[in-house]
Formats: structure tokens, C-alpha cells, sequence
């Protein structure tokens, strides 16, 4: 009896965690890892999500993963973005820290020498049709290969107001 009680409280406290932890603003989040940890710049990410609500604004973040022998402070990254139509929107360009520029300590969370940084790419976003839109992603920075880039991810979200 003993045992059956203490299993059915680490259920309970398992089930719990999981559901505390999930956000209920999230629409999607998906990472690719990158083989050799190393992005290269013929690879282009792409990331398919399905938009119900209309009215809704989103927040739309990009997550990256990378180790301390990453040689760079910054990371450029160029996003299109694919409607439900087909329609292909312009190419924006964005500028990501990943470290300090200073100091050099890395920006996020990490253990050991990886870290995880999330930053907000497109704020308030509004997607005017349902469907799915795809995300695609291309480094751009002046080599061809980022070695120390182990993935990239992104993270759409409904906004929520701060108050």
C-alpha cells in the first residue's frame, strides 16, 4: 500500500510539472540541429505552422543553440516568410547577440560551454489568413560555414500584454 501510494504521488507530481511547464500562449516551437555542429551557408531551415486565429497578434522568436568556441559576438540571419497562398514575403535581415559585445559572456542559458538564447524576431505579428506559413531561415554572415552553431529554432507565440 505504501508503494502504490508513493507511485501514484510522483505521478501526480510528475503530471504536474508537465502541465506547469507547457505554455498555453504557445502555437509552435520546433529546433534543427545543424550536422558537425556547424551551420553552413547552403542550408536554409524551414519552419511549417498552422495560424487559426486571425485576430490573435503573435510574438515570433528565434532560438539558438551554440558553444563558447562559436568565433562571433553576433549572428545575422535572414527570415522569408511563406503565406497559406504561396505568397512569399520580403527577406528581413536580423541581428542577433549572442554574446556580450564587451565583455564577451554569452547571452541566454547555458551548462557547460553550450548556451540557449531565445530573442524576439517579429513582435506583435499579425498573420491575416488561416493556414500554414512556413519560416525559413538563412545565416548570413561573411563565411560560408559557422562552426560552433549547433541549431536553430523558432517559437511562435500569442502575444500577451504586459501590464
Amino acid at each position: 500500500m505504501n508503494q502504490r501510494f508513493a507511485f501514484r504521488l510522483a505521478t501526480a507530481a510528475g503530471l504536474l510539472c508537465v502541465l506547469t511547464a507547457c505554455d498555453p500562449n504557445r502555437v509552435f516551437e520546433q529546433n534543427i540541429d545543424f550536422p558537425n555542429y556547424s551551420w553552413d551557408v547552403q542550408q536554409k531551415p524551414a519552419f511549417t505552422f498552422a495560424i487559426q486565429d486571425t485576430a490573435a497578434r503573435y510574438d515570433v522568436y528565434f532560438n539558438v543553440r551554440h558553444a563558447s568556441s562559436y568565433g562571433f559576438y553576433n549572428l545575422y540571419v535572414k527570415h522569408t516568410l511563406t503565406g497559406p497562398t504561396g505568397r512569399v514575403g520580403a527577406p528581413l535581415l536580423h541581428q542577433m547577440l549572442l554574446m556580450d559585445p564587451k565583455t564577451g559572456e554569452p547571452k541566454g542559458s547555458g551548462t557547460g560551454d553550450i548556451y540557449d538564447i531565445q530573442l524576439l524576431a517579429l513582435p506583435k505579428q499579425h498573420f491575416a489568413k488561416p493556414g500554414n506559413y512556413t519560416l525559413t531561415l538563412e545565416q548570413y554572415m561573411r563565411q560560408d560555414q559557422l562552426p560552433g552553431l549547433m541549431a536553430v529554432g523558432v517559437r511562435v507565440a500569442k502575444h500577451v500584454d504586459k501590464k
